[in-house]
């Protein structure tokens, strides 16, 4: 009976071992079951990841470089990912540029004030600072950040991550169906090439 039961366990862990060197292959992995997208008429990449993340920040160089070669039937989503309260305080300046309109304006200084100036930018008051460096009015700062929208988006974001099982940031989702991160493809440009790849395939099922 035992050695029985020690065979399954084997026979098992082969499986996840073969399961887990095909996604390792393949650069990423398929969701189950696939998750709708907001426009199903384009091609919807997002992006999961969070301001305090050095691998997030070296991605972004190479994100925003990618992101303006996206043909017009690609919809690029930016999504904070919300794992501890310190994450959720940059998910809201985020949400807060969002709901501004000045996303590209201080996304990549956001970055370099929390990685290279180490600026924690975790309170209301210093965030106002920031965004008034930006050129933003500190009444319209406190109206965007205590803004009902910022905060409904805020208490989704967990979500979003639980939905598409996301654990660790930066990860990518392409078109609802599947998953790729920098552990998975092997490198932030193999991510780059997943995304090709896979955005070529899903255009030629649309």
């Amino acid at each position: 009976m035992l050695k029985n039961i020690t065979k399954f366990i084997l026979a098992l862990l082969l499986t996840f071992a073969s399961v887990a060197s095909q996604a390792n292959e393949a650069g990423y992995e398929t969701l189950t079951p696939p998750q709708p997208t907001e426009n199903p008429d384009k091609i919807e990449i997002i992006e999961f990841f969070w301001y305090g993340c050095p691998h997030c920040y070296a991605f972004e160089p190479l994100l925003e470089q990618w992101v303006k070669t996206l043909p017009k039937n690609v919809e690029f989503i930016r999504q904070p990912a919300v794992f501890s309260e310190a994450w959720g305080k940059h998910a809201k300046a985020y949400y807060t540029a969002e709901a501004l309109g000045i996303v590209d304006k201080v996304h990549n200084d956001f970055f370099d004030a929390i990685q290279n100036k180490k600026e924690p930018l975790d309170t209301e008051a210093s965030l106002a600072k920031f965004f008034a460096d930006h050129g933003v009015k500190e009444a319209d700062f406190h109206d965007a950040y205590n803004n009902f929208g910022v905060d409904a988006k805020l208490r989704q974001a967990p979500i979003m991550a639980s939905k598409y099982g996301i654990t660790g940031v930066p990860a990518i989702i392409i078109n609802g169906k599947y998953k790729t991160n920098g552990t998975v493809a092997g490198s932030h440009e193999k991510m780059i090439e997943v995304m090709n790849k896979l955005i070529k395939e899903e255009s030629t099922k649309k």
